[in-house]
């Protein structure tokens, strides 16, 4: 018999899909997220099944520093490696800022402004950094990879958005499944010989993942 777990694209606070998403398959034991989870002044709601997410580049960084997260919502710190329901799982959160890449990672400023809008703004905790990389690149035996950076190419308009150091660490880890958002469209790809998945909005898909096979079924908004 076969185990399911589901994936979410970009959550941005939208709770509401999240609940009705989770409550449609109350079979699923798990889910996983590509990050930005948060709502726009940095909040976090309690979900119905154990959620695994990386971060996003809209988040709030002192609670996940901290650990005040609410209750089923757990948090995949860049290149850690954990085993949830026989998958083996690994991240590389936040965006790419070219001028801060070889930032040690606890180094990344958070300077205090004068509003929290502005506080967050600055927050370069959204960012992953080098040594991140290439903790990720040395990896083995991962079945699934997530990152909220797309791998290149990734064409949105007439531009690459696609990031080499997504790519970087497909070649290096070669993992059975890379699922990846920030841009808010699905799509599907191989790069460096990986299937490389782009999740939409929760709000408009998400994924059903086998767990031996790691095959996928989409569900729509209109499924």
């Amino acid at each position: 018999m076969a185990i399911w777990f589901g994936a979410l694209g970009d959550v941005h606070g939208d709770f509401g899909s999240v609940h009705r998403i989770m409550r449609r398959h109350p079979d699923i034991p798990f889910w996983v997220s590509v990050g930005d989870i948060a709502d726009d002044e940095g909040r976090y709601e309690p979900v119905d099944a154990p959620l695994y997410w990386i971060k996003g580049n809209n988040e709030n960084f002192d609670a996940i520093a901290e650990g005040r997260l609410p209750a089923n919502l757990h948090y995949l710190p860049n290149a850690a490696l954990v085993t949830v329901g026989g998958v083996r799982l690994a991240g590389l959160g936040g965006t790419l800022a070219p001028t801060l890449y070889n930032t040690p990672a606890n180094e990344l400023p958070h300077p205090e402004k004068g509003s929290a809008r502005a506080t967050g703004l600055a927050d370069r905790r959204r960012h992953f950094v080098r040594e991140e990389v290439e903790r990720c690149k040395a990896l083995e035996r991962v079945d699934l990879f997530l990152s909220h950076e797309a791998p290149r190419p990734f064409r949105v308009g007439r531009m690459d958005a696609g990031k080499t150091p997504i790519n970087e660490v497909l070649a290096a880890m070669k993992p059975r499944l890379h699922l990846f958002g920030h841009h808010h469209r699905f799509s599907e790809q191989e790069r460096q010989g990986v299937r490389s998945v782009g999740l939409d909005l929760v709000s408009k898909s998400y994924l059903l993942v086998d767990a031996r096979t790691l095959e996928y079924h989409l569900v729509t908004r209109d499924s």
